[in-house]
């Protein structure tokens, strides 16, 4: 069955679908008349029956299906200006999938990483389809959770951009292969990888079973992203170049012998030569040509007069394999990429070692130094004294500081004293994940649908502070309260519109005031809040972050009650996001037209004025975005045929419900 929405607010009239608010998962009903405080209502019941009534209008509220039109706002409902000329994050208080259709306006192709925690469907009522838990003994519970992220992945997909980023999906064990599966299914020319990361490390009981210490990360790659080297150690103590606790090792070459996995002769074509070494002198002369599988070794040429020839050997005599072919070792040779070390009295044989390309990366990037060449020609290496080694990520991860415990649960008590929230996050993990992909991109766009607690837009904080980025993060989450939460409620008499029940929903009483701690750096009492941040960029969680923060609600308009005066104050928020979220906004009609001074987009409210128009945003240097509002195509060609280059021109219908009806389009 598809799901639904309950349009809390929503006027109640003729036409219109709703259901009882002590019902909110029960059937629907046509609104058949309104009189007074009544309405008329019409069903069709399973059996096929019609059934009417008569119900207080109190006890009523509209819905949408999925697939139903909607005509969607923003409405600010608080900001947070702490960054300067930063863009600004968006916190969207929204149902997620309604939220992702209108970021298509917004965002379509632009947005370069999504991080999402979605539901885990353990069957511990911890998540609703249409209203209502879904529970272990749901015989459609797996159906369910898929359907619902297959509609949401599906927009989701159009909102990466296309030449690289990447989707991140956090899940356990419950729903994995089935992800797996999905994943695979909705994005197949792109490259997944699973990631295993210890966020338990005492372990959650499950009766009768192993006790859990892990979850997954899938890293889904479009277009050409993969993650980048980070200084970051996912699995300390397993690194060639830090210890456990992560001090730099001295730096090491690599051995020119290969071993593991095709490391034999007859694994490569021409990687079994003789390595000439003159045995008094120690030194390295020079290599033969590779010998083709099948010839003896022994029918070499002879090696150079007082030299001898290496050849790639295992310690039980069978043959192996260099690292490189003759030519390429003749070069790394002369370009001093090539050691020789000590002979062993046991067998006779020098150590060989080699600088492969990373090396040769790290020495460019400064992260190794290199002081002159030895008496055999090669180069002296060791480690810089101002840059780290920066080293691949492995799919492994149990660094501590991904411990959901200590850096997720006990971390948000920090922000938010007395308040809690099942299973956040730990920031660390959420930040390293990201930063393979966008540590080098200080313009990133960062979405995150299921928000929570909002720890992906924290971390995005803390990524900006290390290099002084311009990151910007979209964090969704609903307002829903806990099952205990909603019953005591209830008992009490409130409802899900009434406002001591949405003070207690996760935007209001978690994700808002969370965000609004971690950049203010005060607790929602005020006071400074108390611990710091840890592993890498410390500081005092009271220093706060130099960012521009806005909170929305995403509305549900009336389209035969909006005229374009009364609409536009729900789209303004819109075209300021698809403007980058930056600068002033226009937040109402305000003449014929509307080009804020230093502002990045200007709206066109009558085309006759376009002369004017097209002038101011002509003497804004930053404009990227000009907004048409006419029905005529050529108006509107007219005009944009005037905008300067740079500038993108975008036509409004007069009616602004055209330009942004959701729910109606096809996702694909």
């Amino acid at each position: 069955m598809p799901e639904r929405v309950q349009l809390f607010g929503h006027p109640i009239r003729r036409g219109v679908t709703v259901c009882e608010r002590t019902a909110p998962d029960g059937p629907e009903w046509k609104v058949l008349s309104v009189k007074g405080n009544t309405a008329s209502l019409r069903r069709v019941a399973e059996d096929g029956k019609i059934v009417t009534g008569e119900f207080d209008m109190r006890g009523l509220v509209a819905v949408r299906r999925f697939g139903d039109p909607i005509f969607p706002g923003l409405r600010s409902v608080a900001r947070l200006d702490g960054g300067g000329d930063r863009p600004y994050h968006s916190v969207i208080n929204a149902e997620n999938f309604h939220a992702l259709e209108t970021l298509l306006f917004t965002h379509e192709g632009q947005v370069d990483a999504i991080f999402i925690d979605p539901p885990y469907n353990t069957g511990a009522r911890d998540w609703k389809y249409n209203n209502d838990y879904v529970n272990s003994d749901d015989r459609y519970r797996h159906s369910k959770w898929l359907a619902m992220m297959e509609r949401r992945l599906r927009v989701a997909r159009r909102l990466l951009r296309p030449s690289a980023s990447v989707l991140i999906v956090s899940i356990d064990e419950n729903e994995v292969h089935r992800l797996a599966l999905l994943l695979e299914g909705l994005f197949p020319s792109s490259k997944i990888q699973m990631v295993t990361a210890m966020i338990n490390p005492a372990g959650a009981t499950i009766i009768d079973q192993f006790s859990r210490v892990e979850e997954h990360l899938f890293f889904v790659h479009i277009g050409a992203a993969r993650p980048s080297r980070t200084t970051t150690d996912t699995t300390p103590g397993t690194s060639k170049f830090k210890d456990e606790d992560g001090n730099a090792k001295p730096f090491r070459w690599s051995a020119f012998q290969r071993s593991g996995g095709n490391s034999r002769r007859q694994d490569t074509k021409e990687k079994f030569f003789p390595v000439y070494i003159h045995e008094e002198k120690g030194t390295i002369v020079g290599c033969g040509d590779s010998v083709p599988l099948g010839v003896d070794r022994q029918s070499a040429e002879k090696p150079p007069k007082g030299c001898v020839a290496q050849w790639p050997l295992k310690k039980d005599g069978s043959e192996a394999c260099w690292q490189l072919s003759p030519p390429t070792f003749r070069k790394y040779l002369e370009e001093g990429r090539i050691r020789i070390g000590t002979r062993k009295k046991n067998t006779g044989r020098w150590g060989l070692y080699f600088l492969g390309k990373g090396d040769m990366k790290a020495i460019e990037n400064g992260e190794l130094v290199v002081d002159g060449r030895d008496d055999h020609g090669a180069l002296i290496v060791r480690n810089s004294d101002d840059a780290e080694r920066t080293i691949l990520g492995k799919t492994l991860w149990t660094n501590g500081a991904y411990s959901a415990r200590e850096h997720g649960s006990r971390l948000l008590p920090n922000f938010l004293p007395g308040r809690q929230f099942p299973f956040p996050k730990s920031l660390y993990m959420v930040e390293d994940a990201l930063r393979y992909y966008i540590g080098g991109n200080p313009d990133a766009i960062v979405l995150d649908f299921f928000a929570g607690s909002g720890t992906t837009g924290h971390a995005v904080f803390r990524l900006n502070h290390e290099d002084s980025g311009r990151r910007t993060s979209i964090s969704i989450t609903n307002n829903e309260v806990s099952e205990e939460e909603a019953e005591a409620l209830r008992e009490a008499g409130h409802w899900p519109s009434d406002p001591e029940w949405k003070s207690r929903g996760i935007f209001e009483y978690v994700t808002r005031p969370r965000i609004t701690a971690a950049v203010t750096g005060k607790t929602p009492d005020g006071k400074p809040v108390e611990g710091s941040y840890r592993f890498r960029d410390e500081f005092p969680f009271s220093d706060g972050f130099e960012e521009n923060v806005e909170f929305f609600e995403l509305t549900y308009e009336d389209k035969d009650a909006v005229k374009l005066n009364a609409a536009f104050s729900a789209v303004a928020p819109i075209l300021w996001l698809k403007a980058g979220a930056v600068g002033p906004r226009v937040d109402k009609i305000d003449g014929p037209w509307s080009m804020p001074e230093g502002g990045r987009y200007g709206v066109l409210f009558e085309p006759d004025n376009w002369p004017e128009f097209v002038e101011a945003v002509q003497e804004e240097e930053e404009a990227t975005h000009a907004f048409v509002v006419t029905d005529s195509d050529a108006v509107f060609q007219r005009v944009a045929a005037e905008l300067p280059s740079a500038v993108e021109p975008m036509r409004l219908y007069e009616a602004y419900l055209t330009s942004f009806a959701i729910n109606t389009r096809g996702i694909s």
